[in-house]
């Protein structure tokens, strides 16, 4: 090993335990390399570069996506697939499908991978979690998938379910470390309250959570929120990354995350509209150009809620009235006035915050279309278990004003911050 190799791996440890609470080292092998290039490259990058050391002489099971490429766009399955000494048997898929032909919300099927000929099992469908006789002809489960930074994408649900599964199998599991698009700073939102588990929201962590995948994967398996028994994990981290950076800093090619997260820019503006659109009471862009960028409906003067917004001063944001026409979901066809929204600064923005400060907003102007009257219970549901607390609309629908809220979306964010500093990887 070299000189420089070890040094950096000795810092790694050091770092770690330094930062640890309980005074010992989350149970994570770290394979670091050197620094060389300001391009930040991902683990599936670093793996190349050791050789697929770690993986050499064994089956390899793993969980991927679109997302799931080096920074030459070639996909993780293709790269295993032809790795030296690397035998990929099966793959897993998450929601939208190993090669992203599935649509939001659909049910993905067990099938064969037409390039490869491996098979695919899925994990978005009947199972949510591998079985054992889908893990029998594995020795380590990899995940290499683009999150979005967000508790309620369902990837980083199926990382979990997916380590409890090895874990249970006496399997190894591997992270291909991807950034968190929202940085390694921002943290908002409660945790997720007991009874509110689901899919959406299937640990106990901030809406916003300011983990890498790899990063929260150590959290989960040193934290007992796995079950009873750790998996045998690895984090193959990424390089040149920091905790300051946004996606767009990264310099790395963006693959849209879903059909609705098209750029880095949705995905940064995603958790600021996405839990008003379960209300589906308002479009929030999706079915139009510009998806989870917007607020509009036939009933908003464009010009009033944009002069409401600013007028709240909110650092970080400023909107724009805006018509437009959505081609499909919600008032398909229908001339809408609203406001388009625009991130200026995303270190001072407060994203998760800002749909609850468009829905008061909405309320003064408009007090017969207040966001959740005429609203389903099934819709209203799905909005506690998104956001992970029953408390949040309860509160907030006292008198749709934000400070109701204040310190249920930022008391518990703060705490979880500092408890997840010791498994920070990255500075």
């Amino acid at each position: 090993m070299s000189k420089i190799l070890h040094s950096f791996i000795l810092s790694i440890s050091l770092m770690l335990t330094a930062g640890s609470c309980s005074g010992q080292q989350p149970s994570a092998s770290v394979i670091p390399v050197p620094e060389e290039t300001p391009t930040v490259l991902p683990g599936i990058e670093v793996l190349k570069l050791e050789g697929f050391e770690q993986l050499k002489g064994k089956r390899v099971g793993l969980i991927t996506n679109p997302t799931g490429i080096d920074n030459s766009m070639q996909s993780t399955i293709d790269i295993l697939a032809a790795a030296p000494e690397v035998k990929l048997t099966t793959l897993f898929a998450p929601e939208h499908g190993v090669r992203g032909n599935y649509t939001a919300g659909a049910s993905v099927a067990n099938e064969t991978d037409p390039l490869t000929g491996v098979p695919v099992y899925s994990l978005h469908g009947a199972n949510r979690k591998p079985s054992p006789a889908m893990l029998a002809d594995i020795d380590v489960l990899v995940y290499d998938i683009q999150d979005i930074g967000c508790r309620s994408y369902t990837f980083i649900s199926t990382m979990g379910l997916a380590m409890e599964a090895a874990a249970a199998a006496g399997k190894q599991f591997m992270v291909l470390d991807r950034p968190n698009p929202l940085g390694g700073l921002r943290v908002e939102g409660p945790l997720v309250d007991q009874g509110c588990t689901s899919f959406v929201s299937q640990y106990p962590i901030p809406y916003i959570y300011g983990l890498t995948p790899g990063e929260l994967a150590v959290y989960l398996n040193d934290s007992g929120l796995l079950g009873s028994r750790k998996v045998d994990l690895t984090v193959i981290p990424m390089r040149g990354w920091r905790r300051d950076m946004t996606f767009v800093m990264t310099g790395m090619p963006w693959v849209p995350t879903s059909p609705h997260i098209p750029t880095p820019e949705s995905a940064l503006l995603y958790p600021a509209t996405g839990i008003m659109g379960e209300l589906d009471y308002v479009s929030i862009g999706v079915g139009y150009t510009l998806p989870f960028s917007l607020t509009g409906a036939p009933w908003i003067d464009s010009r009033a809620l944009a002069d409401a917004m600013t007028a709240l001063n909110l650092p970080g944001l400023e909107f724009r009235p805006i018509y437009y026409r959505p081609y499909y979901a919600k008032f398909k066809d229908l001339t809408l006035g609203g406001i388009q929204i625009y991130v200026t600064s995303p270190a001072t923005a407060p994203l998760s915050l800002l749909q609850f400060y468009i829905m008061q907003e909405i309320a003064r102007l408009y007090p017969d279309h207040k966001a959740f009257t005429g609203v389903s219970q099934a819709k209203l549901n799905m909005f506690d278990k998104v956001c992970g607390s029953r408390a949040v609309r309860a509160n907030f629908s006292r008198s749709y004003n934000v400070d109701n809220i204040m310190k249920l979306w930022t008391e518990q964010a703060d705490s979880f911050r500092t408890a997840t500093i010791p498994y920070h990887l990255y500075k």
